[in-house]
């Protein structure tokens, strides 16, 4: 069984999406510590041709907190930001399609940042298909662990019996094939190959929220062809 393990993201990026249609089970970090500066809680849409960042206001708290431990704030606008994204992609080719989905993503009552973000990740998944199985580490783990990067990433793979870890490409810098192999785990990186798509004529935005994705080419299209763009490399 191939395993991937990520950050939790909302709305991320096509990348993202590929990597777990790839993995045969797919784990979510939601006792990790949030990172202010990070991509857990907001994400870039296209308004006008140009990329504008959107976000999931969070209560003020500690920055050491876990994003398990994070609550969305009593300020966040469900339907400003449903508005938001109806006035930038009202005139996209499958508008009518996506919209749906992405208000009951965001309208979803949770106050809790994870609960929120995976269960964005379970209808994201559900609408393009992906049957991949999606965990919290917290469930894998059992409790708390004092295990970090390759170790915590090994340990984990291991407690679900996996032969092998799929990572994004950025992970080489933190990973080595020799401490996989030892545990009896194939390593290896996804290169997503995100090819350009119409957007209203103007010149290409790459790696926007899959919304964006999903707003210009639709769920068939981004299920059947752009899912599966992707290299898997030592």
């Amino acid at each position: 069984m191939q395993t991937a393990i990520m950050q939790p993201y909302f709305l991320p990026y096509l990348g993202y999406f590929q990597l777990m249609q790839a993995a045969e089970s797919f784990v979510v970090y939601d006792t990790i510590q949030y990172t202010k500066k990070g991509w857990i809680n907001r994400n870039r849409l296209l308004r006008n041709g140009e990329p504008v960042t959107f976000a999931i206001p969070l209560k003020k708290d500690s920055d050491y907190l876990d994003v398990v431990d994070r609550r969305i704030s009593e300020s966040f606008d469900r339907r400003k930001l449903c508005a938001q994204i109806e006035g930038a992609y009202r005139k996209a080719p499958f508008f009518a399609e996506t919209m749906p989905v992405v208000t009951e993503i965001i309208e979803c009552p949770a106050d809790n940042l994870f609960e929120y973000i995976h269960n964005s990740l379970r209808l994201a998944c559900a609408h393009l298909g992906i049957l991949t199985p999606i965990h919290a580490s917290s469930e894998v783990e059992g409790g708390p662990t004092e295990l970090r990067n390759a170790d915590r990433v090994i340990d984990i793979c291991t407690r679900l019996e996996a032969t092998g870890y799929f990572n994004p490409p950025g992970g080489r810098g933190l990973y080595q094939a020799e401490a996989f192999r030892a545990r009896g785990l194939d390593l290896r990186f996804l290169e997503p190959h995100l090819s350009p798509y119409p957007q209203f004529g103007a010149e290409f935005v790459p790696a926007l929220s899959v919304l964006d994705v999903l707003m210009f080419n639709g769920r068939d299209h981004t299920s059947d062809v752009l899912l599966k763009e992707f290299e898997l490399v030592e």
